[in-house]
């Protein structure tokens, strides 16, 4: 059977953060509406797949013009 290192990776943080409430799913709770109010998510909310892909491909779309900016610093027919 293959190990997936994303799915091994949740399953650790569950397991921390389970042992860290004393498997209180209550205290669970209140400890992740806790570190949220400490650390506001300003970044996009991504609710589907297509949503994700619009990101991805914008951002995606974004680093091609940069690049494509650094290669063309000088003006036409400069040296």
């Amino acid at each position: 059977m293959t190990t997936n290192p994303i799915l091994e990776e949740i399953w650790r943080i569950k397991d921390e953060l389970a042992r860290e409430a004393d498997y209180d799913v209550r205290r669970l709770c209140e400890n992740t509406r806790k570190w949220a109010a400490e650390n506001p998510h300003d970044g996009p909310v991504v609710r589907n797949a297509g949503e994700l892909r619009q990101l991805a491909d914008a951002k995606e779309h974004r680093q091609a013009e940069a690049a494509t900016m650094a290669l063309n610093d000088r003006p036409p027919g400069g040296h």
